[in-house]
Formats: C-alpha cells, sequence, structure tokens
C-alpha cells in the first residue's frame, strides 16, 4: 500500500499535488465567491495557447504558458473594466482567441506532441521538478500576500462598500487575476486543462455549503483541494485511470455528499 512512497514520480506527482491542491483551495474561493466559475475555464483554455507555443518553439511549455497565460488574465480584467460587457462574454472572448492560437500553433508543429496530450488531460507520470518548484515558488508569494486575504474577501462580498472605503479594488482585481492565472497553470499538469476549472471551484463550492465565515470556507477548501488532490493520485495510481478525472470524481462524491448532509441537518 505504501510502496507508492518509494517511487521517484510518484512522490514528484504527489508533492505537486499537494502544492496545487493548496493554490487551488486558497484561490478557488475567490472565484466562487465572485461567481467567476467559468475564469477557471477560460484560463485553462488560454494556458493551452501557451503551451502549444512553448511546444512550437521547443522550449519548454510552462515556461511560455506562464506568461502568456498572465497576458490573457490581464487582458480579460481590462476589457471587462474599460467596458460594458460581462465577465462570461470577456472571458469567452479570449477563451477562443486563446484556443483558436493553440490549434494553430500544433497545426504549425505538424507532429505528435506528448507535452501538449499531458497537459490536455494531466498525467503524474510527466511531472518534473520544475512543475514542483514553480507553485512552491508561488505558494511562498501567496504566503507574503497572505495581509490582502481581508481587502480580496471585504471586496468580493461588497465591491461598491470596498471601493467606497477606499480600497484599491481594480488593482486588487489585476493582482487576483495574475495569480489565479499562474495557478491554474501549475495546476493543468497534475488535473489536465479539460479538468482544472472544476479543481477551481468544487473544493470551495463544498466547503461553502457547511461555512458561516469566509475564513472557515477558505481553510476547508484548502484542505479539500489537498486531501483530494492525494488521495485521488493514490487511487488513480494503483487503479491505472487518468489521475485529473480521478481527483474531480473524488471532489464531486465529497461535494454531493456534504450536499445531501447538510440539507438533512
Amino acid at each position: 500500500m505504501f510502496e507508492i512512497f518509494s517511487i521517484e514520480f510518484m512522490q514528484r506527482a504527489l508533492i505537486a499535488g499537494v502544492l496545487v491542491g493548496f493554490l487551488s483551495g486558497y484561490y478557488g474561493v475567490f472565484i466562487v465567491q465572485r461567481g467567476l466559475g467559468f475564469l477557471g475555464s477560460g484560463l485553462a483554455h488560454a494556458a493551452f495557447g501557451g503551451v502549444a507555443l512553448g511546444v512550437l518553439l521547443n522550449q519548454e511549455p510552462l515556461w511560455i504558458a506562464v506568461p502568456f497565460t498572465i497576458l490573457v488574465a490581464i487582458g480579460i480584467t481590462w476589457v471587462k473594466d474599460k467596458t460594458n460587457l460581462g465577465g462570461d462574454t470577456t472571458i469567452g472572448i479570449f477563451f477562443s482567441v486563446s484556443m483558436a492560437l493553440g490549434v494553430i500553433f500544433i497545426f504549425l508543429k505538424r507532429q505528435y506532441s506528448s507535452d501538449a496530450f499531458n497537459y490536455l488531460f494531466g498525467s503524474i507520470l510527466s511531472v518534473t521538478i520544475t512543475d514542483i518548484i514553480v507553485p512552491a515558488i508561488l505558494i511562498i508569494i501567496t504566503l507574503l500576500l497572505f495581509p490582502f486575504w481581508k481587502r480580496w474577501a471585504y471586496s468580493s462580498f461588497d465591491r461598491e462598500l470596498a471601493q467606497t472605503d477606499r480600497i484599491p479594488v481594480i488593482l486588487d482585481d489585476y493582482l487576483l487575476s495574475v495569480l489565479i492565472s499562474v495557478t491554474v497553470v501549475v495546476s493543468i499538469k497534475v488535473v489536465g486543462i479539460v479538468l482544472i476549472a472544476a479543481f477551481l471551484v468544487i473544493p470551495p463550492a463544498a466547503a461553502r455549503l457547511i461555512s458561516r465565515s469566509f475564513s472557515k470556507m477558505t481553510l476547508l477548501s484548502i484542505i479539500t483541494g489537498t486531501v483530494t488532490a492525494l488521495i485521488g493520485l493514490w487511487i488513480s495510481y494503483y487503479l491505472d485511470v487518468p489521475s485529473g478525472a480521478t481527483i474531480i470524481l473524488l471532489q464531486a462524491f465529497i461535494f454531493f455528499f456534504i450536499m445531501i448532509i447538510s440539507k438533512r441537518k
């Protein structure tokens, strides 16, 4: 049962799972509270454009996908701020453009790429040291920015009142967009582009059902994201099934279990 911990690639996968589970659980609460569930999917598909460009240029896809997705996130926030378009509409535009670019980049490559496949569906076998270092750095940045959590929570509940209290809501929108975009990119190796949106939404949604405060919701979301990533990876290894899909199904099971229990109470 514990032989999984003696296998090098599984050690890397488990560490990466814990790190991205923490990040997704932490930033996911802001996505859920602000009603931006589509943002995770949009940024994930934007990341595909960056991954495809990295494959085309024969570079490490992660290093191309991170700045590419950050630019898309900034673009989404800027267009949403400067126009009367809804958030979903703006995300949909950038979603489509990024996917179209990704398809063209993959077509220009004109040969099969395992990197693109791994990022699309997630692969515990392909997790590298880089896939551990980058989310670890992002967690350090997140901890350094933890004092911002209170004002992010404030503006998530009442944006207009936060602006009245002179909180830099627009600046925070850009900062959160950048951090969420990097979280998406570093998570897709474990979960996959196709399923990363669920990874960002289900743990905080489950936590919201049983939380009476935003701080408790954040803590439970982080715990759920981390534990399900660990258990999901372990199950996927022994059943020889895709890791990302296993993690999401486990999270969905927990969500519906909590929903049923909370309704009975």
